[in-house]
């Protein structure tokens, strides 16, 4: 092929000399994250806690410093006021009130007879009210979503790898997942059902950029039956680094645009989908092969015919 490369094809890195350095990172930024989930804890949406939301479309630019304070004075508790989509539209989120549902459409009553009298031709293109019951179902439905996830992909793993390729990569994607929780309670962006979108989709990235370097490891154990498992490892990750790379700068890329100029719900999204890339990508060279040299080493090697032997011992020495 012709053209620059970020990275030349004949990379020799010995990654695996800094493996223990990676898991150790690894771990203790996903302990941080555990630490973040509970406290300060997560900030959760209306999707998950309960509460009101409310779009708003108004003639004029929304002027925040008339409407907080009108809104304010209704006294409905915590609020959130911020633009969206253009600067005539602004999104109100109330806490959930004490009461049931006829509690939450009386705060819905109140904010709309305020925008009327203080912001005149003002709609309402949106309300949404979610009850306490509602919001923890789709909490554990959430949670579910991600563990039924995890599960398919260490039985696809094991069932086309071996176990260990299987347990190295769901333990691998299990650290990621704990990290990017950890984004949000360190950001404090809400946490909703987008974010267990957003969480999805870095677990199908991440586990696809895995499988990249695994058909390599498995490609090179067949043909390199002499190797010791730790050259092996790093041989492949040399090999898969310059597709690896472009891959994930490609997408970085695409996303890029969305988390500097989308809006803030949006961009939110963006934001942990970059950071999400960037902790996959390395998480299949820093951890997932790290964890399989571990659990590989002296498991992974077949006896081998005389003439694969002088093949890998002739490759090896290459």
């Amino acid at each position: 092929m012709f053209g620059p490369r970020l990275v030349p094809d004949d990379t020799t890195i010995p990654f695996m000399n800094g493996r223990f350095a990676g898991l150790i990172v690894s771990a203790v930024l996903s302990i941080s994250s555990i630490i973040l989930a509970f406290y300060p804890g997560l900030n959760l949406g209306i999707d998950f806690r309960g509460g009101v939301a409310i779009q708003a479309h108004m003639k004029d630019p929304v002027d925040f410093t008339k409407l907080r304070p009108a809104l304010e004075a209704l006294h409905l508790g915590q609020m959130e006021l911020q633009e969206f989509g253009s600067p005539y539209d602004v999104e109100i989120r109330l806490e959930r009130q004490p009461g049931g549902d006829s509690a939450q459409q009386e705060a819905v009553t109140k904010v709309r007879a305020t925008l009327e009298r203080n912001f005149p031709d003002t709609t309402l293109p949106s309300v949404e009210a979610v009850g306490a019951t509602v919001s923890g179902e789709l909490f554990q439905n959430g949670l579910m979503a991600l563990g039924v996830a995890m599960l398919a992909m260490l039985g696809y793993i094991w069932f086309r790898f071996e176990w260990q390729f299987g347990v190295a990569a769901t333990a691998t994607l299990l650290l990621d997942v704990t990290k990017i929780v950890g984004v949000y309670g360190l950001t404090r962006f809400e946490f909703n059902v987008t974010s267990i979108v957003a969480i999805l989709t870095i677990m199908g990235y991440s586990i696809n950029d895995k499988v990249v370097v695994y058909d390599r490891v498995r490609e090179n154990l067949r043909l390199y039956r002499r190797m010791p498992l730790r050259e092996l490892i790093d041989r492949s990750i040399n090999e898969t680094l310059c597709r690896t790379i472009a891959t994930s700068g490609t997408v970085f890329l695409a996303i890029l645009p969305l988390a500097i100029m989308s809006a803030s719900t949006l961009r939110e999204f963006a934001i942990v989908l970059l950071v999400g890339i960037v902790i996959g990508t390395s998480s299949s060279i820093f951890i997932a092969a790290p964890i399989l040299l571990l659990l590989g080493e002296g498991r992974l090697r077949r006896p081998s015919p005389a003439g694969a032997a002088e093949q890998g011992a002739g490759g090896s020495a290459q």
